[in-house]
């Protein structure tokens, strides 16, 4: 039960309560905390439906419903489209791929123990440390 609460403590409330009460008053009592209940869950139903009216508004008319639109990445400069400067390397330093600082979660981000192979907030495999 939730609460800690066993059948034996609800029987005395509804006992304390039928004195407290009496008999007359507890189906009012009863029919009134049933529509305060009902009216609630009326309320929130239509918040959340506000909500998802508003976030649908929002959304781009390009993206299909349910569908959560990703920014576009910029293009990485590569040895052919890259003009060498240098003899060096066709390719910048800023285009070559970043190791992470650490061992965090591609998905979430949430740092890990760097022996860790998968995330401990989403359960994600971890990018495997190249060396």
């Amino acid at each position: 039960m939730p609460f800690g609460i066993q059948p034996i403590h609800i029987v005395i409330i509804i006992l304390v309560a039928f004195l407290i009460f009496g008999a007359n008053r507890l189906p009012e009592l009863g029919r009134s905390l049933g529509k305060t209940i009902t009216e609630f869950r009326k309320g929130t139903r239509e918040a959340a439906e506000g909500f998802k009216e508003e976030i649908q508004k929002d959304a781009p008319a390009s993206a299909a419903p349910g569908v959560i639109a990703t920014p576009v990445t910029p293009a990485v400069a590569t040895p052919s489209n890259f003009p060498a400067a240098s003899a060096q390397s066709a390719i910048p330093p800023s285009a070559q791929p970043l190791q992470p600082a650490g061992n965090f979660c591609i998905q979430c981000g949430n740092p890990n123990p760097s022996e860790a192979r998968f995330c401990a907030s989403c359960g994600a495999k971890l990018p495997e440390k190249v060396a």
